[in-house]
């Protein structure tokens, strides 16, 4: 008897959950940008530019001015606005969140989205502390929701096309990574705040790190050195403007990060480099690469360029999971490893040690 209940129970739980996969497929996702700043508009944009199945419906964010302006831009003035995320998710009736918010903002927000069903989209680093980035794993997991953390370079062509032939073992073993992340600009004052912001290699060094983590494994260990030397006539500047780390992985491979914020003014530079037994790739950005397969008797070349949407295409990814009930390609545990790595070096960089990553 106990056993007929039991599956009488399972069996009505996989039709709900059926019902509502399917109410999600017939409908479009009811949306809402949580972080009205500037990075939000590029959100915006791809989400209006998707309008046969999602609803830009929602815009919330600390100062009404700025959501409004969203709405007006995005929305005719139509959408709804408010100024504290738990109003939105208690009232808005939403199906999907873009989190854009700025490191330190981070609070609830993820907790509350997952109690309340909604899946998300949320900018990197997910938190400032591994202690919060596991919390907002643990909610997310235990409400079954689809996530995915702005990690787009990983969906870059010329990255794709690497990770298959790494996967499908035509790479051979991979070795070495060198990646490069150069600017040069004041940014936003919280961004200058090593406080607020983590420091440069926490807010956009990340997606270096992120990437060494998807193409070479998890790692065992870091040592990275971290100075400000370019800004220290600038009281508010306490971040590093430059800074070297290097990555032990567990399959043996090494990774070397190197990155400025005191390079080329006006110029966002992040490229890298790739050996593997087989292969050597040499990128100027995620979508575009020469591969050269060094192990055939007559060595040969491969271009690959592409000017992809990769912002666009990890929202695609997500909306494809929600609706198929599938997995994205950065969920929320994806974003806690690669803040754990970046965290590690950190504090490598402070303890002027290699720190071993549990």
């Amino acid at each position: 008897m106990e056993g007929h209940e039991g599956f009488i129970k399972t069996f009505a739980i996989l039709a709900a959950l059926r019902e509502t996969n399917m109410r999600l497929i017939m409908k479009k996702l009811r949306t809402a940008i949580l972080g009205c700043g500037g990075f939000a508009h590029r959100h915006a944009q791809n989400l209006v530019g998707l309008a046969d199945e999602v609803e830009l419906v929602a815009f919330s964010d600390h100062h009404a001015e700025n959501a409004r302006a969203y709405s007006e831009k995005y929305c005719g003035g139509r959408a709804l606005i408010y100024t504290d995320h738990h109003e939105l998710f208690e009232k808005a009736d939403l199906d999907l969140v873009v989190v854009a918010l700025p490191p330190f903002a981070h609070s609830d927000e993820v907790e509350v989205a997952a109690a309340c069903g909604v899946h998300i989209l949320m900018e990197k680093p997910i938190a400032l502390t591994s202690e919060h980035a596991r919390r907002m794993v643990e909610a997310v997991e235990r409400a079954g929701i689809k996530t995915q953390v702005g990690f787009m370079f990983r969906f870059g062509e010329a990255i794709e096309q690497l990770k298959e032939k790494i996967d499908s073992g035509e790479a051979g073993r991979p070795g070495l990574m060198s990646a490069r992340y150069f600017c040069n600009a004041l940014h936003a004052a919280w961004w200058r705040s090593r406080e607020k912001s983590g420091g440069q290699l926490v807010e956009q060094v990340i997606h270096m790190v992120d990437l060494m983590r998807y193409l070479l494994g998890e790692p065992a260990s870091v040592f990275s050195r971290q100075e400000n030397l370019f800004h220290r006539e600038q009281a508010d500047y306490t971040v590093e403007d430059v800074s070297a780390t290097v990555v032990s992985f567990q399959s043996g491979a090494l990774g070397v990060i190197y990155a400025s914020n005191g390079a080329i003014p006006g110029r966002w530079i992040n490229d890298y480099k790739l050996v593997a037994q087989k292969l050597t790739a040499e990128f100027t950005n995620a979508n575009n690469a020469v591969f050269h397969f060094t192990a055939e008797s007559e060595p040969r070349q491969r271009v690959i360029a592409s000017e992809r949407n990769v912002h666009l295409r990890e929202l695609q990814d997500l909306l494809r999971a929600i609706r198929t009930g599938g997995e994205t390609r950065t969920p929320m545990r994806e974003g806690a490893l690669s803040l754990e790595l970046t965290l590690a070096a950190r504090r490598s960089a402070e303890e002027r040690r290699e720190v071993a990553v549990v």
